[in-house]
């Protein structure tokens, strides 16, 4: 059994979803292909093989369509022989006008890269010589009647031998009802029934409405590529205590670089000296500047605020945090929804159909009726050009690509349309409590003074804790940091296992340990021990400070729900979503947290019985979606029907489950939950669109009304509105 391969290619020219269908059919009809994903917005081909060819036939066979295939990176180790015109490297790519199959330029193809000016690519060249021809005719008409046929002929050969020839070439690998070829037949029997003007006129607006969903197209795929551009070209790297310039793609991993305040990072790392407010909207959409110190980690493409930082790169660039949204949404938008799918099933009928209609409108009336020929047929064509099914076909990928695009800027990633579907669907949440609903690390709540002021005592539970690796102690000396307090210094510390530390401090013997530890030293009023109980119902851990074996304070912590907790769960409530807890914490802890955000709670908890607890949930009915960290969860995080994972850029979070929220704001998982529900109004509007402007013209054509140009415009102008109107879905979510 032959191993399944595969090599992703980027498309230039495919702007459309008649370019993608008639990709998809002819690099299937090749021996060996078992699957072909063609992702319009992204102009990605992906192609699972059995091995048994090579990519250099792939692109031999893409090319003969119009398009320029090149691998876009190394997911495959296939051969690549050099073409017949001797180029062989870069995935067989010749700069140049010659392909592999040793043809010139694109076959006549229009279809160009979408970068630049419109007017710069071939397709901008194509429709401003086709326009120009199109003004001469009707000036040639005004001033020779007797050359207005043949003038406007001419016009229309400008655009239309180029249109013809894709069409031919789509036919012969297996797409023979590709718009090209219903525009051509259009356009060809318009010049027999002497209606050359308007055949010149809508092969003009044709390539017109071409052009327009090329620059829509590229807006689309613009809104995640522009990412890459977030990343520095060069770094500063620190070797032997000088400082130089290089390229940031060829910094390799361990090696030390210098941000100064307000430039970019250039590569995902850890902050091994400095302090500064770094700004992540760019990769997270945080919208505040986030502190960060040593031992913190950073991220490609974000800005240094206001202090110079030392950073130990730890990833190269093609596997940076940017570089692996970007190929994570490229992969996305190849991944097909449901819905898509079943759009690109009925066009498959649909567009014969249409075929059918025509040939009837055009034959029937006259057999039958006695009609006239040239009044059917004219009224045929324009049922051709009615019916073509881009817009329809468009209506759904561009939505979806769209969306994922967006909630990748906004550090929202879905891995594929069924995913950005699925959320829809969600009624009930199951989160994990620790580093999803709380920080993940404990905070001082309390401060309880006995007999000296509270500051004393959070002061010299300082100097007992300084040094120390402890989650507690950590905490401890983040909040006398925080109040800005002159921590002493400890002499004779010593840790005592399992009961807590002690040291002398500013002369006097301390203790800082748990209540039970702190009993056997030192008789506890019952006052002490009620507070102490009270504290720890609310789930908080307490430790005892004594001075010289007396009671002197309490200092109690607890890991805190995140600060847009109580806010996001609120708005997953509103939005008519079960939400509960499941966690592995003790009981008390977990229900004291759970109080707080008025949720469900779930405590006590091994992965198993987590994963027992949604499958029931399901069981009742519930279509639920589990967010957690994407590392103690996955057995639950498998068996829900989303994944969520939590977490800010991690590999696991970003290969586990089939989401990731790259932040970790529980306010995100709302949106999105939201941006699905928004993707799939915004798909039903898309498809009401297509189909309802080309009702009304089928209707108004066959009544006479409208004729030719109005056809074409009912499929060109609902691909482009089907297009601009799945952009909005770019815009920054909030």
């Amino acid at each position: 059994m032959n191993e399944t391969r595969q090599i992703r290619f980027r498309v230039a020219g495919m702007d459309c979803a008649s370019c993608a269908s008639k990709i998809d059919t002819a690099v299937r009809r090749l021996p060996g292909v078992s699957d072909v994903s063609v992702s319009v917005t992204a102009g990605t081909l992906l192609v699972r093989h059995d091995g048994s060819g090579d990519a250099a036939t792939i692109r031999k066979q893409v090319s003969r369509l119009g398009y320029d295939a090149t691998p876009a990176d190394d997911t495959t180790a296939w051969s690549e022989p050099a073409s017949p015109d001797g180029c062989a490297g870069n995935g067989g790519h010749c700069h140049g006008d010659h392909h592999a199959d040793g043809t010139a330029g694109l076959h006549g193809h229009d279809h160009g890269p979408t970068e630049g000016p419109w007017w710069a690519g071939r397709k901008g060249r194509l429709t401003i010589t086709a326009g120009l021809a199109l003004a001469l005719a009707y000036a040639l008409g005004l001033a020779f009647p007797a050359i207005a046929s043949p003038a406007f002929i001419a016009a229309m050969l400008v655009g239309l031998v180029p249109i013809a020839r894709r069409a031919f070439m789509a036919a012969r690998a297996g797409t023979p009802f590709s718009i090209e070829m219903l525009m051509t037949i259009a356009a060809i029997g318009a010049v027999i029934i002497n209606a050359a003007e308007e055949a010149a006129a809508v092969v003009f607006l044709f390539l017109i409405g071409e052009l327009l969903e090329g620059v829509a197209a590229g807006k689309a795929r613009a809104g995640i590529t522009s990412l890459a551009a977030l990343v520095p070209k060069t770094a500063l790297v620190e070797e032997a205590g000088r400082i130089r310039e290089v390229p940031a793609e060829t910094l390799p991993v361990g090696t030390v670089i210098l941000v100064r305040p307000g430039d970019r990072i250039s590569a995902d790392g850890v902050i091994l000296e400095g302090e500064s407010t770094i700004d992540e909207a760019p990769v997270t959409g945080e919208s505040t500047p986030v502190y960060k110190s040593v031992e913190d980690t950073v991220f490609a493409g974000t800005v240094n605020g206001d202090a110079a930082l030392r950073i130990r790169v730890t990833a190269a660039a093609a596997d940076n945090t940017i570089a692996r949204v970007v190929r994570l949404v490229e992969e996305a938008q190849e991944a097909k929804a449901p819905t898509e799918r079943f759009i690109d099933r009925f066009s498959r009928y649909y567009t014969p159909g249409v075929v059918a209609v025509a040939a009837l409108v055009a034959i029937v009336p006259p057999l039958l009726f006695g009609a006239g020929w040239s009044e059917w047929i004219y009224k045929g064509l324009a049922v051709l050009l009615i019916g073509c099914p881009c817009a329809l076909v468009i209506s759904t990928p561009a939505a979806i690509a769209a969306a994922l695009s967006a909630g990748a800027r906004r550090g929202l990633l879905m891995k594929g349309g069924a995913v950005l579907e699925g959320l829809r669907e969600l009624t009930a949440l199951a989160f994990d409590k620790t580093g999803t609903l709380t920080q993940g690390r404990p905070k001082v709540t309390d401060i309880l003074a006995f007999d000296r002021p509270e500051a004393e005592v959070l002061r010299l539970a300082a100097a007992l804790e300084t040094g120390s690796s402890h989650p507690l102690a950590l905490a401890i000396l983040e909040r006398a940091a925080t109040d800005g307090l002159s921590v002493p210094a400890a002499s004779d510390a010593r840790a005592l296992g399992g009961k807590g530390v002690s040291a002398t401090v500013d002369g006097k013997d301390l203790f800082l340990g748990s209540p039970k530890a702190a009993a056997e030293q030192s008789p506890l009023s019952g006052e002490i021990l009620a507070a102490v109980a009270a504290l720890n119902d609310e789930g908080k851990t307490v430790s005892l400070l004594l001075a010289d074996n007396l009671p002197a304070g309490a200092i109690a912590m607890r890991d805190e729900p995140r600060a847009d907790a109580a806010t996001g769960l609120k708005a997953l409530k509103n939005a008519g979503l079960r939400i509960v807890m499941l966690t592995g914490d003790n009981a008390a802890t977990a229900r004291a947290v759970g109080s707080v955000l008025g949720i469900e709670v779930r405590a006590e908890l091994m992965p198993e019985d987590k994963q027992r607890i949604i499958g029931e949930m399901q069981r009742e009915g519930f279509v639920v979606g589990k967010v957690g960290d994407g590392i103690n969860d996955a057995p639950a995080l498998a068996a829900a029907d989303i994944g969520i994972a939590m977490g800010g850029g991690t590999d696991v979070a970003l290969e586990t489950a089939d989401a990731a929220i790259l932040h970790g704001r529980v306010g995100d998982v709302a949106l999105m939950v939201d941006l699905s529900r928004r993707t799939m109004r915004n798909i039903a509007q898309n498809i009401t669109i297509a189909l309802g402007l080309k009702a009304v013209f089928l209707v108004t054509t066959i009544a006479g009304i409208t004729g030719l140009w109005p056809a074409i415009l009912a499929d060109t102008g609902a691909t482009v509105l089907v297009t601009l109107n799945a952009l909005r879905l770019l815009r920054p979510i909030r």
